[in-house]
């Protein structure tokens, strides 16, 4: 009989460790509580904060057994202006599956945030940590987990995958726009861009928002009879205010997910307690659909949305 029980214990921790590679409530809050801690104050660019949450991130990514995305390096440095501020610096985090394919799909969510209201010329209370557990710590959170679900699930898919932390997001999509004028691999060899930016605060009475929805001609056919543990909406639209509108103007089909605005926006009080973790593994269960049944096609055909 003890034989027995061992041996059932040991078959149920296999099937718990095989299980791993999918998205984790317990793993995205983690990532969220530190990523949204005070000891970052904000990640806020061009600040401390902000360079140990692109650290971060690297680290994550090496530990999964990932490339450096750009040609051997972990990161992508640039310099930009905004208004009177100039000599800007940030840089994009990224990292590459290699599964020897023809066709690359880039999944990516910005890091920074608004740090201590420095750079938003009194738009936001200066000197108050805005600690970003929903934007867009919870995006990262996301970024990982997939970036984990493609790198230990045991499939070699037939796309590689490119993962971006982008910087700057908050001071104009600059990470994005830097990285589609400069970059790594053609921008032609891009199947779609997945980007993620505020999906911890699900609202069931609205459901998780996927934009980008009219962005490919094959959108459509990839979406019906997806189902969830979650309810979602779409929305046609390339264009918005977060990362992918970057790439959908470079012309690359996109989606876009995002659980919406809440009273703690761009406020000091938009903390690690109010995330709704549960629902944020849900979203990416579904965020694996779509992307499970797009990689059924050779390449997306994008469309301008009028």
């Amino acid at each position: 009989m003890r034989n027995i029980i061992l041996t059932g214990l040991l078959l149920a921790g296999i099937s718990v460790h095989a299980q791993d590679y999918l998205p984790s409530e317990a793993r995205i809050i983690k990532t969220v509580s530190y990523l949204a801690s005070d000891k970052l104050k904000g990640r806020g660019t061009g600040e401390k904060g902000g360079t140990k949450a692109s650290r971060f991130v690297q680290q994550r990514f090496a530990a999964l057994g990932l490339e450096p995305g750009n040609h051997g390096n972990w990161y992508q440095d640039f310099t930009f202006d905004r208004g009177k501020h100039t000599g800007l610096k940030s840089r994009n985090v990224i990292a590459y599956l290699d599964n020897g394919a023809a066709y690359t799909i880039v999944i990516g969510a910005h890091y920074d945030h608004l740090g201590r209201g420095g750079l938003f010329d009194g738009k936001y209370p200066v000197g108050q940590i805005h600690n970003g557990a929903d934007d867009n710590a919870s995006g990262v959170a996301g970024l990982l987990e997939l970036a984990r679900y493609y790198t230990q699930n045991g499939t070699k898919e037939n796309f590689n995958f490119m993962f971006i932390a982008f910087g700057g997001e908050e001071l104009g999509l600059q990470g994005s726009k830097y990285y589609v004028k400069n970059p790594v691999d053609s921008l032609s060899n891009i199947h779609f861009m997945l980007n993620m930016d505020m999906i911890g605060r699900y609202n069931p009475e609205r459901g998780v928002g996927i934009g980008g929805y009219g962005t490919a001609e094959e959108w459509p056919a990839i979406f019906k009879g997806v189902t969830g543990e979650v309810k979602f909406f779409t929305d046609a639209a390339g264009k918005g205010g977060s990362d992918h509108h970057s790439f959908y103007t470079a012309g690359i089909p996109v989606l876009f997910l995002h659980t919406g605005g809440h009273d703690d926006y761009h406020k000091p009080t938009d903390d690690t307690p109010k995330l709704e973790a549960k629902a944020e593994a849900g979203i990416l269960n579904i965020a694996i659909e779509l992307i499970r049944r797009a990689m059924e096609y050779q390449k997306l055909n994008y469309v301008e949305v009028k």
